[in-house]
């Protein structure tokens, strides 16, 4: 079978090695993991393949940090954006399935490159935090994680921006994935978006990238709020350019 050949394959090494990153990415700042995988898996088999692998196995990594993470998310700042974003989705699905594969491949690493300079600028949103500004957020996101499977940027921005700590902005970036990731799945299940192999490939990674996730919240205990941001903007970095110049 031509999944089980790629877990054999050269194919295997570089994506294990970009989960291992990511899932480090996602244990270490709590987020990030789909924009440093959907450039890499979007070039090594094709958008739908790359979407379907990144919400996947972000959602294993949800379901392993959340416990955790629970009591400290801020449920009403979170669920309002899971709402908005869960309705948009259907209009980031028709988006994935309406665009050609190398240019949509293109848009997301543009999309990851664009996210990162704004937050390595240091721009940070002003203006108010209300419900309004909330489900927009939520809405954009819920757009972008169907069509790319990367719902992050506009959340990272948002939270970024506000005055909480990283162990805050850790835990909300969890509680909000966990909603709109379980929602993601079953619209994509519902319209029978996960091929067998895409299924087999996740499962394939799974491995690797759950250990780097589990050393990435262990050495979070340790860094500060500086070298919390040093490492996500540089991983993502890396993973843009490379998703743009491919």
């Amino acid at each position: 079978m031509e999944a089980l050949a790629f877990l054999r394959g050269t194919d295997f090494a570089a994506a294990a090695g970009v989960a291992a990153l990511a899932g480090f990415l996602r244990g270490f700042v709590g987020v990030g993991s789909g924009m440093l995988m959907a450039p890499v898996f979007a070039v090594l088999f094709g958008p739908l393949a790359a979407v379907g692998m990144v919400v996947l196995l972000d959602a294993a990594a949800t379901l392993q940090l959340l416990p955790a993470l629970w009591r400290r998310i801020a449920w009403r700042e979170v669920l309002p954006m899971a709402a908005a974003a869960a309705l948009a989705m259907p209009a980031g699905t028709r988006l994935l399935l309406a665009v050609e594969p190398r240019t949509m491949s293109r848009i997301i690493a543009a999309l990851v490159l664009g996210f990162v300079l704004i937050l390595a600028a240091g721009w940070r949103w002003r203006g108010p935090r209300n419900t309004g500004v909330r489900l927009g957020v939520g809405a954009v996101s819920g757009v972008l994680a169907a069509a790319t499977g990367m719902g992050n940027p506009p959340v990272i921005v948002y939270f970024l921006s506000g005055a909480g700590e990283a162990a805050d902005h850790r835990a909300n970036f969890t509680g909000y994935f966990a909603v709109t990731l379980a929602t993601l799945i079953a619209m994509m299940a519902a319209r029978g978006l996960f091929e067998e192999t895409t299924l087999l490939r996740a499962t394939g990674l799974s491995p690797c990238f759950l250990l780097a996730t589990g050393f990435g919240g262990r050495v979070f205990l340790r860094a500060s709020g500086r070298r919390y941001r040093q490492v996500a903007l540089g991983l993502l970095f890396a993973a843009g350019l490379y998703g743009l110049l491919r």
